[in-house]
């Protein structure tokens, strides 16, 4: 069988989406020998992140070249049993899509996006989902959420397939990787970490107020906060709230970082804080714990189903409870090494070698119901010449 994958987010700074198509092309490639992969790239550097079994072809970064033509038209060159996308298929699609949703944000919280980007997911991804075989999603709460959200959905259509921590984050010498750190990124002091595009969900600016809290509640605490993210058309009001906040001289941007860079982040950070609104996985806090770091998240959407227990949890509305949760971590040294220890056993349960698996359980699915339609047809045909 030939599967076909729009891997155009590879090389392009998209954080969540490249990770993903990346790991699963990479899991792919070592795992199904029997089957053909094409992964269509839209940038000359994707192809080194790209195993050298898997075939790439070029397609357009302009989304309106790439979805409008180009995409369709390699398709139909290439003849693939089906094609995966993030989101949004191409117009035109000759072939089954499998499409991964990741979440549902743009219509539970469009306040989240800009006005005319919150309108085109809000289109697309409905036309896409509509004609999809199967949509693939990585927690309960984002299959929930599909469900309600389109609501004339067959419920078998949505298949719950777990995200992981990519292997390269793991545990190193923590004086290793604070020494690296200090050198790339000029940190003196021992610092918190948060990672996540400067965006509205990703609730910088209830971090940055809670910093600023616990730096006066607890002087005797030196960390610095660093924030690891994409800029973005949010990005100045997050750094207005850093200056504005009192401590904008403990508060340190780092702007979009390359997975090696985060790898030394990760270890060297006394902890982790994700304090977003909205999720449809949480990645980086599964990054973070396979890390061996003690981690501080929100308790809404699908960050507690994803740590399970693994993290401290805080409602992330609340700055008080921001503050003490990650007051408590700082300062009861027990609780911080037994929650790094509960936060490596819950990453561990996650691979993308089983998610790879799975995903290719279900292209085999679409793929063979899609033959056995094609075969029956065939039949009909030659029975009534």
């Amino acid at each position: 069988m030939r599967f076909a994958v729009d891997a155009h987010a590879i090389g392009r700074h998209l954080t969540g989406n490249e990770v993903y198509v990346r790991s699963l092309l990479n899991a792919f490639a070592a795992q199904d020998r029997d089957c053909e992969f094409v992964a269509y790239v839209s940038t000359d550097q994707a192809c080194q992140s790209i195993p050298s079994r898997i075939r790439t072809r070029r397609i357009s970064a302009n989304p309106f070249l790439r979805l409008g033509f180009e995409l369709a038209s390699k398709v139909r060159e290439d003849r693939p049993d089906l094609l995966h996308v993030q989101y949004t298929a191409p117009l035109g699609c000759s072939v089954p899509v499998v499409v991964s949703v990741h979440d549902v944000s743009f219509l539970e919280h469009p306040e989240y996006f800009t006005r005319d980007r919150a309108w085109q997911l809000q289109w697309t991804v409905r036309r896409t989902v509509g004609r999809a075989a199967k949509i693939l999603t990585g927690s309960e709460f984002s299959r929930s959420s599909i469900l309600k959200v389109y609501g004339d959905l067959d419920e078998d259509k949505v298949v719950v397939v777990p995200n992981a921590a990519a292997s390269e984050f793991r545990p190193i010498s923590r004086e290793a990787a604070s020494a690296t750190v200090r050198e790339h990124f000029s940190i003196a002091a021992p610092f918190l970490l948060s990672v996540g595009d400067l965006q509205p969900r990703k609730n910088q600016i209830g971090l940055i107020r809670a910093f600023a809290r616990l730096v006066r509640a607890y002087p005797q605490l030196k960390q610095n906060l660093v924030l690891a993210g994409k800029e973005t058309w949010f990005a100045g009001r997050v750094r207005e709230a850093a200056r504005e906040s009192g401590v904008a001289d403990r508060i340190q941007f780092f702007g979009f970082v390359s997975d090696r860079d985060l790898l030394d982040l990760y270890n060297a950070c006394d902890l982790f804080v994700f304090p977003s609104f909205y999720e449809g996985f949480g990645l980086p806090v599964l990054e973070a714990m396979a890390c061996g770091r003690a981690v501080v998240c929100s308790n809404t959407s699908a960050l507690p189903e994803v740590v399970d227990g693994a993290a401290i949890v805080f409602d992330p509305y609340s700055v008080d409870e921001l503050v003490r949760a990650i007051a408590d971590l700082l300062l009861d040294s027990e609780l911080r090494v037994r929650m790094e220890r509960l936060g490596l056993q819950r990453a561990a349960h996650f691979s993308w070698q089983k998610t790879a698996q799975r995903t290719l359980e279900v292209f085999h699915e679409v793929a063979e119901r899609l033959n056995a339609v094609k075969q029956r047809v065939g039949s009909v045909t030659i029975a009534h010449r």
